[in-house]
C-alpha cells in the first residue's frame, strides 16, 4: 500500500527504527562538536528530513501570507512518517541522556571525545559513499571546508560579543538553527564561533524573556530559510553539497579531539597516557557507526523490494 505521494506506508518495525533513529540523533545533539545531522546522514534519511523541512517550513510561509490552499498541499507532502518517529525519539534521548551524557563527559572526558571522534571518523568515511559521482573537485572542496572549519573552531574561544541588541539575538538565532540540519557542526559551536554563546547563556539563566524570544524567532526564520535554500541545493548539486558536507563533519574533528580537556576546548595537546583507552572508545565508535550504516542499509533495500501499489 502506498501514500497519497508514492511512499510505501511504513509498518510499525519501520516506524521504530525511525524512533530509534531519532533518539541517536538526539543523543548526538547533547555532545559538543557532534550534529544529528550527522547520524541522519549515517541512518539514510538525511535528504528526505531536510525535504520534510522545506515542505513545512513553505507551509508556514503560505499560510501567512493568507495561501491556506497552498499550504494544505505544502502540508500533506512533508512526510510526516518519517519526521514525527525521529522527532520522538530526539525528545527521548534529551529526556533521559542528557544528564547522563553531562556527567560522563565530566568524569571520562577524553574517553568520550575518543568514542564521539570515531563515530565522527566513521561517518565521514560512511558519508563519503553518498557521492554518486566523486570527481577531484569534490575532494577539494571537502578539504577546503574542512580545514576552513577546523582553522575557525580554534578561534572561538576568543570571540566575546558583550552586550548584544537584539538584531543580534535574532542573527544569532537564524545561524545557530542550522546546525539542526547541519551535519559536523552543532548549535553551540556556532554561538561560539560568532561570540553569542555566554549571551545567550545568560539570557537563559536571567530569565530575559525578549531576547530568549528574538532568537527563537531568528531561528524559526532561519531553519525556513535554510532549508530551501539547502534542498534546492541538494537537488540541484548533490555531490558538492554532500562534499561540503563531509568537509563539516571532518573539521569538527577539532572539537572532539580528547586531549587536553575533551570537548570542553578546542586546544590541540599531544596523546596523553590514556592513548591506548581512548584508541579503543574510538574504535568502538567507529564500530558503531558501520553497524547502524548497515542495518539501515539492509532496511532500505528490503523497502525497495516492497510492492508500492
Amino acid at each position: 500500500m502506498s501514500t497519497a505521494r508514492g511512499h510505501t506506508r511504513p509498518g510499525v518495525t519501520q516506524l521504530l527504527r525511525s524512533v530509534v533513529g531519532g533518539f541517536c540523533m538526539g543523543a548526538a545533539d547533547l555532545v559538543p562538536g557532534v550534529s544529528g545531522g550527522t547520524i541522519a546522514l549515517v541512518i539514510g534519511v538525511y535528504e528526505r528530513l531536510v525535504a520534510s523541512i522545506k515542505e513545512g517550513s513553505s507551509a508556514i510561509g503560505a499560510a501567512l501570507t493568507g495561501r491556506l490552499a497552498r499550504s494544505g498541499r505544502h502540508l500533506r507532502t512533508v512526510e510526516w512518517s518519517l519526521l514525527v518517529p525521529l522527532l520522538v525519539g530526539i525528545g527521548l534521548a534529551v529526556l533521559t541522556l542528557a544528564r547522563v551524557i553531562e556527567h560522563q563527559l565530566e568524569v571520562n572526558a577524553t574517553l568520550m571525545a575518543g568514542g564521539f571522534l570515531g563515530l565522527v571518523v566513521g561517518s565521514v568515511l560512511i558519508a563519503w559513499r553518498l557521492v554518486k559521482e566523486p570527481a577531484p573537485r569534490h575532494y577539494v572542496i571537502a578539504a577546503v571546508v574542512g580545514l576552513a572549519l577546523f582553522a575557525a573552531l580554534g578561534l572561538g574561544e576568543d570571540v566575546v560579543v558583550t552586550d548584544p541588541s537584539l538584531v543580534i539575538f535574532f542573527g544569532a538565532g537564524a545561524l545557530a538553527i542550522c546546525a539542526m540540519i547541519l551535519p559536523g557542526i552543532s548549535g553551540s559551536l556556532i554561538l561560539l564561533l560568532v561570540g553569542m554563546y555566554q549571551a545567550i547563556l545568560g539570557a537563559v539563566n536571567d530569565r530575559d524573556l525578549s531576547a530568549v524570544a528574538v532568537f527563537a524567532l531568528g531561528a524559526v526564520v532561519g531553519l525556513a530559510l535554510f532549508s530551501q535554500v539547502l534542498g534546492w541545493a541538494l537537488a540541484r548539486h548533490h555531490d558538492v553539497v554532500l562534499a561540503g558536507l563531509v568537509g563539516l563533519m571532518a573539521g569538527s574533528t577539532r572539537i572532539l579531539w580528547p586531549w587536553p580537556n575533551g570537548v570542553d576546548s578546542s586546544a590541540l595537546a599531544a596523546p596523553g597516557d590514556d592513548l591506548v583507552q581512548v584508541v579503543i572508545a574510538a574504535l568502538v565508535g567507529m564500530a558503531l557507526v558501520y553497524v547502524v550504516a548497515r542495518l539501515a542499509s539492509t532496511r532500505r533495500d528490503v523497502s525497495a523490494l516492497q510492492p508500492t501499489d
